[in-house]
């Protein structure tokens, strides 16, 4: 059978994961399960390999689903942009700017552009630079891990959550296995997001599975002094965060909840702990992949906006240093313990 091409004319929309890297080929390829016309713009070594073995969708509760190459299209030229109706953009945040110059160079002002990226400025750097579109902020609460061979694999749960505008976008989108919500309020929703990922730096920097470290209480108490420190910046900057899954879970409790007793902790927390036993964070699979991380849209933003707030961050200072300097070093991680972590703050703050 030969090769689909994204040419060709289907009645049904059109959609293009920019710059798909694990999220952006799980959810492509979850959408493509779904009988949607999905475009990969990918790198070449990586459309080599989905040309060459198709994508293999996995999860924590038990989805095992194997997409041949001719179920959906890929593409290294952003050529293809031009005949997206919807157009995912899931690459780093340092990669946005460029990505909307590509978008505003190649695709139809008629195309909607939905965020699903980590950090608070993304759908703001996309809406300055594409006037006239359609642009929409989105947040994505699980967690994807690339497992080699084009398999990816979604190891935490949640729902996928993006701004609400015109026409039945989030309905389109919604597949067996992928729920997507639209709301009006999104910015409470990212930050609130950011708070979570500020783990994904601990993790990556403890080198151990997410589920082990969350039963941890060592680790714990760092999570939760760090989270603690970066509430009051928030709070010092008057802005809202709110729980991604759960509104309704005011987030200034959640330092209160991991300084629980473990046997407490898990008891109370049960849906924290329904991931995959092996699940790590992204920023664990970049130090490892050798790859620039989001550490700046995480803990550097918390670190800035203390600094002009007038408010110390040592924590969250001491845990970016931590991750420049690994990868700076491209050893992958460097597995640390708590009593690591610990000193090297109390180095911080001593120097702060």
């Amino acid at each position: 059978m030969s090769e689909k091409t994204s040419e060709e004319k289907v009645p049904y929309p059109q959609i293009v994961v920019a710059g798909a890297g694990s999220v952006g080929c799980f959810v492509g390829g979850m959408l493509a399960r779904g009988a949607h016309h999905v475009t990969l713009l990918v790198r070449p070594r990586l459309e080599e390999v989905l040309a060459r073995q198709g994508l293999t969708l996995t999860d924590f509760e038990g989805l095992d689903e194997e997409l041949a190459p001719d179920m959906f299209y890929r593409s290294v030229d952003p050529a293809c942009l031009a005949a997206a109706d919807i157009i995912l953009v899931t690459v780093k945040s340092g990669d946005t700017a460029e990505m909307a110059d590509l978008i505003r160079a190649h695709a139809k002002p008629e195309a909607v552009v939905v965020s699903l990226q980590n950090g608070v400025g993304n759908g703001g750097v996309l809406k300055s630079a594409l006037p006239g579109f359609d642009v929409r902020a989105g947040m994505v609460p699980f967690n994807i891990v690339s497992m080699g061979g084009g398999r990816f694999h979604r190891g935490t749960s949640g729902d996928i959550v993006i701004e609400k505008g015109p026409g039945w976008l989030a309905w389109t989108l919604s597949v067996k296995g992928l729920t997507v919500h639209e709301r009006d309020a999104m910015v409470p929703i990212q930050w609130g997001k950011l708070l979570i990922n500020l783990n994904n730096a601990l993790n990556a920097l403890a080198g151990m599975p997410l589920r082990d470290q969350l039963r941890s209480m060592g680790w714990r108490r760092i999570m939760a002094d760090q989270l603690s420190e970066a509430i009051r910046v928030l709070e010092a900057a008057e802005i809202e965060a709110v729980m991604p899954l759960n509104r309704r879970l005011p987030i200034r409790i959640m330092p209160k909840i991991l300084r629980l007793p473990s046997l407490l902790f898990n008891w109370v927390a049960r849906s924290m702990l329904t991931i995959d036993p092996n699940a790590r964070s992204s920023m664990w699979e970049d130090l490892q992949e050798g790859r620039r991380t989001e550490i700046d849209e995480l803990q550097g933003m918390i670190v800035e906006l203390g600094r002009e707030k007038g408010i110390k961050t040592p924590i969250n200072a001491c845990v970016a240093e931590l991750i420049r300097e690994a990868e700076a070093k491209g050893a992958g991680s460097p597995q640390l313990f708590p009593r690591d972590m610990r000193r090297l703050v109390r180095v911080q703050k001593q120097s702060a």
